[in-house]
């Protein structure tokens, strides 16, 4: 196909705000599927994970025709935690969809993805999504989307980008406010229209940036790029090079040429400038790396990823119950693993610990380092991880850390509790806007200060907040913050708990486990609210006596455990705590699990003296 005939965009937007839906209904209107074929919500998200907590966490590519042009398409995540997935997909693209919630308006993510586009000269569409909503403030939201603009000093070829309504759920589009639209045709007509055909030269030599690298069991190392230049066959003798490592030269040999024809791959015998594509045979690619001739070896440079804010120490499980459910448990293992990801992931890193069986793993969040984590149990990795950390660094000889920008949105009765509890984690309120019965607040807050705080939020709101945040940038060390103001409940001995056990101890805590769990001295069997350890036989029984049966253990009454997500233990996990993580289970418990020897070493450090122990 002619270049001119084709469009390649991203569709980038804040978490929620319709984008995979959006792609959802371009693919189904392009005639990608059949007329009978039955298809689903979010076809994109193909993921298990993905599908089930409704996000998008890696980019994916699909195509559709629309009048004899082909319109490729990459949809990306929008959790602030996968924007490294965002920037490095946004140098294969022409141009960009922003979609944006006509309730919302502009979120922090929002802003980060615009800021990225406009910065690599892409053409920009906004895409004000879910008009159909009842509370959509269509005027005031294109108002904000203006603002946003002029704030990331956009030029005035920028300021001019088109605004197209939609609703992606009825399927509908419209380049005004007040016409509702028939189907997404004002939308295809606007990217054909708006976004330019790819630029390059048929005729140069064959040029191509990876922006994506995968790994297939059939046909090994996957390279997925935009031809910038040149034209590319099978069997054609290629050059690996690298703007970033000028020594990098690795000869190689096209094997097969993938094209993207709706959400499949097809094998080509050629391609060329213009399309994206999926190249394999190329040993060693990594993302990042220019694919080119000998004749041409000169590389493209790659867009520098934003560095990670998060670390994690990701370790051998060494707990009394490990190896009994994970298939791959040896440090050999966990490392082969965690560095095939870093590959993989561009905004992940990860380095060899302090011990030969750990490894510190640095990430953009929480849930960025969560989802690694949840991906690696459901493929049989037993391992232990700590507490997340936030990553320090000097600058200008100040000690700075990482500051999130944050945007919550709560009932007004609840804004009193909010500034409260952001005021105590050193939160710095940057605005407030109300919207009817709502207020939504503009915090800058450390990033250590947001550990555990979205349980929190959701309790203080009775589950009505919205919290969301974005990396906004380093700023000098704003002084210590109270990580969290409760202790736990531990474990006496090994064994399985007992009703009796737990009754007795129920009146100590929030209880996490239930009667016949296997437990071992040391595990964490719940959360103690007057903020200190206490330890609690969960294994007792009620011995018999005359006038006394077991049986009357049928009459306690337990409480419901606290059922506990991956999230929630990382959040709960303090300083001398670590996570076991396994394919069927997720136990916290003490570094170190006797309780003599953890007394003994809380003395020696509490025992080097008054600041030592002010700092504990």
């Amino acid at each position: 196909m002619e270049n001119t005939k084709i469009r390649n965009i991203a569709i980038i937007a804040h978490v929620d705000h319709g984008k995979t839906s959006l792609v959802n209904e371009l693919l189904k209107q392009g005639n990608v599927f059949r007329d009978n074929q039955t298809v689903g919500d979010r076809v994109m998200d193909s993921n298990a994970l993905e599908r089930e907590r409704g996000i998008t966490i890696l980019s994916k590519n699909a195509s559709c025709m629309y009048d004899g042009f082909k319109i490729n398409i990459v949809d990306t995540p929008g959790h602030a935690d996968f924007g490294g997935e965002v920037e490095r997909v946004l140098k294969m693209v022409d141009g960009a969809l922003l979609v944006v919630d006509a309730f919302e308006g502009p979120m922090p993510q929002t802003r980060f993805v615009l800021e990225k586009a406009l910065s690599l000269g892409l053409k920009i569409i906004v895409v004000v999504n879910k008009i159909d909503r009842p509370d959509a403030r269509l005027k005031e939201v294109v108002d904000e989307i203006l603002e946003l603009f002029l704030d990331l000093d956009a030029s005035e070829e920028q300021l001019n980008s088109p605004f197209v309504f939609a609703s992606a759920r009825e399927g509908v589009a419209s380049k005004t406010i007040s016409d509702r639209g028939r189907n997404m045709q004002p939308l295809f007509q606007t990217i054909i229209e708006h976004i330019p055909a790819p630029s390059g030269d048929a005729s140069a030599p064959f040029k191509m940036l990876v922006s994506s690298a995968e790994h297939n069991d059939y046909v090994g190392k996957l390279a997925v790029g935009k031809i910038t230049s040149g034209t590319l066959k099978v069997g054609d003798a290629i050059l690996l090079t690298n703007y970033h490592e000028p020594d990098k030269k690795i000869r190689s040999k096209v094997v097969s040429i993938f094209t993207y024809d709706g959400i499949k791959r097809v094998t080509v015998n050629d391609a060329s400038v213009g399309d994206i594509v999926c190249v394999s045979g190329i040993d060693g690619v990594m993302i990042g790396d220019t694919v080119c001739t000998e004749t041409d070896p000169e590389p493209i440079e790659f867009v520098k990823i934003a560095e990670p804010s998060v670390e994690m120490t990701f370790m051998v499980n060494d707990s009394p119950f490990a190896g009994k459910e994970g298939k791959y448990v040896t440090s050999r293992h966990l490392r082969d693993r965690l560095y095939k990801e870093a590959v993989k992931d561009l905004s992940l890193r990860v380095s060899d610990g302090a011990t030969a069986d750990s490894f510190v793993v640095c990430g953009r969040g929480e849930m960025h380092l969560s989802i690694l984590i949840e991906t690696m149990r459901r493929d049989g990795y037993e391992f232990a991880v700590s507490m997340p950390k936030v990553l320090i660094k000097t600058i200008d000889g100040k000690k700075c850390e990482p500051i999130d920008r944050v945007f919550i949105d709560v009932p007004e009765a609840c804004v009193g509790t909010v500034m409260s509890k952001m005021g105590t984690r050193k939160g710095e309120l940057v605005d407030m806007t109300p919207h009817g019965s709502r207020i939504k607040m503009n915090f800058k807050v450390p990033a250590r200060g947001l550990f555990g705080y979205q349980s929190e939020l959701l309790t203080d709101t009775k589950g009505e907040g919205v919290m969301s945040s974005v990396f906004d940038g380093y700023e000098p060390y704003k002084g210590e913050i109270t990580r969290r103001d409760f202790g736990s409940l531990v474990a006496h001995e090994q064994g399985e708990s007992i009703v009796y056990g737990l009754f007795n101890a129920q009146e100590r805590g929030t209880l996490f486990i239930g009667a016949g769990v296997p437990v071992y001295a040391g595990m964490v069997v719940g959360l103690n609210p007057r903020g200190d350890e206490i330890v609690v036989n969960v294994c007792k029984k009620k011995h018999l006596t005359n006038t006394r049966s077991s049986g009357s253990d049928d009459a306690l009454k337990l409480i419901t455990p606290m059922r506990m997500t991956l999230e929630d233990c990382i959040e709960f996990l303090d300083d001398d705590e670590i996570l076991e993580v396994t394919p069927k289970s997720l136990r916290i418990r003490k570094r170190i699990l006797d309780v003599t020897e953890r007394m003994r070493e809380r003395a020696k450090i509490l025992g080097l003296g008054k600041h030592a122990g002010e700092a504990k």
